[in-house]
Order: structure tokens, then sequence, then C-alpha cells
């Protein structure tokens, strides 16, 4: 039973599942955080909110590729996971600090592609800078 959990697709298939429910639970929190809900903002084609959804996708599972390729037990993947997503929600309330001149939930709600831009580059972007320090 040890080799067919050693098995590549089965390792694929559990870092996958791993990496799909750490998702669900990442998006679950954003909603909890944020004030709109992200999924009925989208379905009214909501860009500027799909834009910083998409990068806080994207960023968790860059944290989560790295994490896989640096640790060799599950634990470890998850726990530098976990670490890494809460640093990128700490972005999150940094950018809502460093923009005084106008809040983030309202303008994304509002449409503004500009803000939701500069939301999705700071999750890409610092998902590499995180990414980058896991070992």
């Amino acid at each position: 039973m040890k080799t067919f959990f050693q098995h590549e697709y089965v390792y694929t298939a559990g870092m996958y599942s791993i990496v799909v429910i750490s998702l669900i639970v990442a998006l679950a929190v954003f909603e909890i955080v944020t004030k709109y809900q992200t999924w009925d903002e989208i379905k009214r084609g909501n860009i500027a909110v799909s834009l910083a959804t998409g990068g806080k996708i994207f960023g968790v599972a860059n944290v989560f590729r790295h994490s896989i390729m640096a640790n060799d037990s599950v634990l470890a993947m998850i726990g530098w996971g976990a670490f890494g997503f809460s640093l990128l929600l700490f972005v999150y309330f940094i950018f809502e600090f460093l923009s005084p001149g106008f809040k983030v939930d309202e303008e994304l709600q509002r449409d503004n592609r500009s803000v939701g831009f500069i939301s999705l580059i700071l999750s890409v972007s610092l998902s590499y800078i995180i990414g980058a320090s896991i070992r």
C-alpha cells in the first residue's frame, strides 16, 4: 500500500485535492473579510471584484506551488500554505490602510477596475515573494 501512495498520479491528485480545499477555505475567509458579496458581484459582471478575486486565487495557488516544491511532507506543505495565505490576507489589510483616500471594498463594489487591478497585482506579486522564501 505504501508504494500506491508514492505513485505520481496519486501524489498529484492528493496535492490537487488539498490545494482545492485550501482555496475554498481561503475564499470563504476572504468572503467574511470583505464588505461585499464576492460571487453576487461577479454574477453582476463586476470586473473589479473579478480581478481582485482572481488575484487572490492566483496568489494562494502560487504560494502552495512553492510550498509543494519545497516540502516533502504534506503537513509542512499545508503549514507553509496556510502561513502564506495569512500573509496574503495581511496584504489585503495593508492595501486598505495605505489607501486612506478611499475604501478599497467600496471601490471594488463600484467596479473601480483600477483598484481591482492593483489588488490583483498586489496578491500575485507578493505571492512570488512569499513563495520564494519558503524552504
